[in-house]
């Protein structure tokens, strides 16, 4: 289908009253090419919009339907902000030539024996994943990017956050040959947005205040097969990864600090000159001049991915730090990006690279 640039696309949302779908509806709020369509929830149907996400001011009277494929019919695409195990059976309900966005985990791993195994259900099968940076690399050399398998896409995979912060950490290295990926270790801090607005004890604010928490040691955290399937893309043969999240008092971002061993004969040039060219002419994925490391706050609102790298020469290893906005590039900045590569339009529509601070 010929698309123009004065083009517009009615979007279902499914989930409207969660974080990820909330912060979907506030960028495609602001999309030049988006219309907002049905919003749809489960417990939360039959309420505004407004009362459970009242930021977002212009789709405040907006009355929440119960989730069904009636409902998300009729659209150009529809957006699937569902737990986990929840989006499969409603996606293959829908119409082939409609663009489905799965910001669940149902559609983005390739081996069904990984997803059963951490996930323990069925697995639904495999969508283009939605990580548009994503380096396609073999034999230290990159032979394309992700990007080029989303244009014209109908069924998309939006990324997890963790993974899209210690995959672009990481990435650089591994499609140059520079690091050896049987070593990784990634230790994060993670923003409890990240965990969902569920009402769990230990998410309460009484004990979440003042205090940092991981979770998911010990090698168990779903995220671990898709670091190490990106890995692969990316030119790993094999990945040995742990993998150790932490919850911090912060509402949203996440800072990952990842580390591998040096492969033999590299050296602190090469790694900087590899992660300089990565990512050189990417539009939100930023290499930080030296010395300058990334935090949360600088990313806050903003669909960017902060890197820095540097060499523990003592220790042998490369140290990658990326700071993202879990909400933003984490999910639904991604979610768009790849909504626009589908849809033919500029891949930055709708995307901003500033943040919000203090």
């Amino acid at each position: 289908m010929h698309m123009t640039t004065t083009q517009r696309f009615r979007v279902a949302v499914s989930g409207a009253s969660g974080y990820a779908g909330g912060e979907f509806l506030r960028l495609a709020a602001n999309h030049p090419h988006l219309e907002i369509g049905t919003l749809t929830a489960h417990s939360n149907a039959g309420a505004t919009l407004g009362s459970l996400q009242p930021h977002l001011r212009s789709l405040a009277d907006r009355v929440l339907e119960p989730t069904s494929v009636e409902a998300l019919a009729g659209h150009d695409v529809v957006v699937l902000a569902l737990p986990h195990g929840a989006s499969g059976e409603i996606a293959a309900q829908l119409p082939d030539d409609v663009l489905v966005l799965d910001l669940g985990a149902d559609h983005r791993l390739t081996s069904a024996a990984a997803w059963e195994q951490f996930y323990g259900s069925p697995h639904a099968g495999t969508w283009p994943y939605g990580l548009p940076e994503l380096l396609h690399a073999s034999g230290g050399t990159v032979t394309g990017r992700q990007r080029d398998l989303l244009r014209g896409a109908r069924r998309v995979a939006v990324p997890g956050c963790n993974v899209t912060a210690v995959t672009l950490g990481l990435q650089p290295g591994i499609a140059a040959g520079l690091i050896e990926p049987t070593d990784v270790v990634a230790v994060l801090a993670n923003g409890y947005s990240g965990a969902g607005k569920s009402l769990k004890p230990h998410l309460l604010a009484s004990e979440a205040l003042g205090a940092a928490a991981p979770y998911a040691v010990g090698g168990t955290h779903r995220h671990i097969p898709e670091i190490a399937q990106n890995l692969g893309v990316a030119g790993a043969d094999a990945v040995t990864i742990s993998f150790t999240p932490t919850l911090v008092p912060m509402s949203r971002g996440i800072l990952a600090t990842a580390t591998a061993r040096l492969a033999p004969g590299a050296d602190a040039g090469a790694v900087r000159a590899a992660w300089e060219q990565a990512y050189a002419d990417e539009p939100f994925v930023h290499l930080l001049p030296e010395g300058q490391w990334p935090s949360t706050a600088m990313t806050l609102g903003a669909n960017t991915a902060l890197v820095q790298v540097a060499v523990d020469a003592a220790a042998g290893r490369v140290v990658t730090v990326t700071a993202i906005d879990n909400l933003v590039k984490g999910t639904a900045g991604a979610a768009i990006q790849s909504l626009n590569l589908a849809l033919g339009l500029p891949e930055t529509a709708g995307l901003i690279t500033e943040g919000v601070a203090p």
